[in-house]
């Protein structure tokens, strides 16, 4: 089977009554519709030449949805991390929800704007409870499963070891205990769904009946929350970079792309094997947009000694507890460079090897 060449747009561009029209997220639509016309005429674009050949490089859309851009915004953002974080071992933490509660923050997406911060809460709750520490954490939030199912959860990745104030020193090595961990997350999310029901922050209609019953019932379950080995700040970034900036679905897992049917993989994670999945244009469109997040909302969180206003005051203080030099923030890679460096192509020489140089702009084409 032959793969389709830039599969999403073709799918975009086939189901547009789909998904372009006012019934739709104003997030669906704008990030859809940045990928349709990402590296077009549409956007404009630099010209450069040669002695012997001219060359339009269009101007690329900068959505999260689209693979491309990122792809380039994950490889800048491990960049630029890879300078601020210590050379420390990191831990990976994946807390996860009873099924039950899915449908209530797809019904509600307002919701999921606080999942993150009720995440990183219980983490700097649990590291100052037992160590009174303070860790360097990040939370990257997802909507989906393996099959592309709504699954809200958090990944949460944090330094395996913290800062405490009191002695001002570096605690290296943190025991993370998965039951305690999982008891506040559990008391967590319960109490901020009874809250929001108590205050009239959800529609009665979209809720299971006898809906404080199904909270205490889900209380006296057990959580699954995954903890990982520790990991090195390399691993970590990787780690992390793979969550971040895109969507749950990368090209090269839709294999195959007609007016009747898209062909992709999706994961099953019990076996951790690849299955073919298969749907009409319109049902997977229906899929991908449930995964967008509104405007404004982030996909990655930062928190403890990487909040903005901790890390201007701390960071330096930690790196010489650690006896590490502070690194200066890298400069912006421009986009030649960071395609020559991670795929070995040039986009700036031509087609005999001269090197072009810039020549002017080319205006955006307004579409039919």
């Amino acid at each position: 089977m032959k793969r389709t060449e830039h599969p999403l747009r073709q799918i975009l561009e086939l189901t547009r009554d789909q998904w372009d029209h006012r019934a739709e997220r104003d997030a669906v639509r704008d990030n859809f519709h940045k990928v349709r016309i990402c590296r077009t005429a549409a956007l404009g674009g630099e010209v450069y030449a040669s002695a012997a050949e001219e060359r339009v490089c269009y101007h690329t859309c900068k959505s999260k949805c689209c693979p491309s851009c990122g792809n380039r915004g994950t490889l800048l953002w491990q960049r630029e991390q890879w300078t601020t974080l210590p050379d420390v071992p990191f831990v990976g933490i994946v807390l996860t929800m009873p099924d039950v509660f899915w449908p209530i923050f797809k019904a509600h997406r307002h919701l999921q704007h606080d999942l993150p911060a009720v995440g990183a809460a219980v983490l700097q709750q649990w590291a100052w409870n037992q160590y009174q520490v303070r860790l360097f954490g990040i939370v990257v939030q997802h909507t989906f499963g393996g099959h592309l199912n709504y699954h809200p959860h958090l990944h949460i990745m944090v330094s395996a070891g913290g800062l405490k104030p009191a002695t001002a020193r570096w605690v290296r090595s943190l025991e993370f205990d998965h039951n305690q961990i999982m008891d506040l997350w559990r008391f967590a999310v319960t109490s901020y769904l009874w809250k929001a029901h108590r205050d009239g922050l959800l529609r009665q209609s979209s809720l299971p009946e006898e809906f404080n019953d199904l909270i205490l019932e889900q209380i006296q379950r057990n959580w699954n929350i995954h903890i990982t080995r520790r990991m090195p700040k390399k691993h970590f970034l990787e780690y992390a970079g793979r969550y971040i900036r895109r969507l749950p679905l990368s090209q090269k897992r839709i294999l195959h792309v007609t007016e009747q049917e898209v062909v992709y993989q999706s994961k099953d994670t019990r076996t951790k094997t690849l299955l073919v999945a298969r749907c009409t244009p319109a049902e997977f469109v229906a899929i991908l947009s449930q995964h967008v997040l509104d405007r404004y909302c982030h996909s990655m969180r930062y928190f403890g000694l990487l909040a903005p206003r901790t890390k201007r005051v701390t960071s330096a203080a930690v790196f010489a507890l650690l006896g590490q030099q502070p690194r200066p923030k890298p400069p912006r890679q421009p986009w030649a460079a960071s395609l020559i460096e991670h795929f070995g192509v040039d986009p700036l020489l031509d087609t005999f090897g001269q090197r072009m140089k810039w020549v002017g702009h080319r205006q955006s084409v307004p579409e039919p």
